[in-house]
């Protein structure tokens, strides 16, 4: 099960040096919603290698807006604390792998 990513801990999330994948989506989006479990499956498949997780924009506001968030869902993927790919829009298991499999 993917991390729940919010204002008070994603700073400390992307400063702690492991590689983050931060999935913005909210409840009332239909691509988010088939994104969603392959998140999960992902978050599964890289426990202890890849922090993976889903920040809320309805709940979170000031991160996405940090990281100019304008279309849901995006993905962010960030490596050594600094944003390195980005993904918007929904797409498949195997596109979402290469990229977290990137970050290692």
């Amino acid at each position: 099960m993917a991390l729940e990513i919010t204002s008070q801990n994603y700073k400390e999330l992307i400063e702690s040096g492991k590689p983050v994948v931060i999935d913005f989506w909210a409840e009332w989006c239909g691509p988010c919603r088939m994104v969603a479990p392959i998140i999960d499956e992902l978050a599964a498949e890289y426990e202890g290698k890849v922090t993976i997780g889903k920040c809320d924009v309805d709940n979170n506001d000031e991160v996405s807006a940090e990281f100019k968030v304008r279309n849901i869902p995006t993905i962010l993927f960030f490596k050594g604390g600094q944003q390195v790919d980005k993904q918007v829009g929904a797409t498949s298991k195997e596109a979402l792998e290469q990229k977290v499999k990137a970050l290692l």
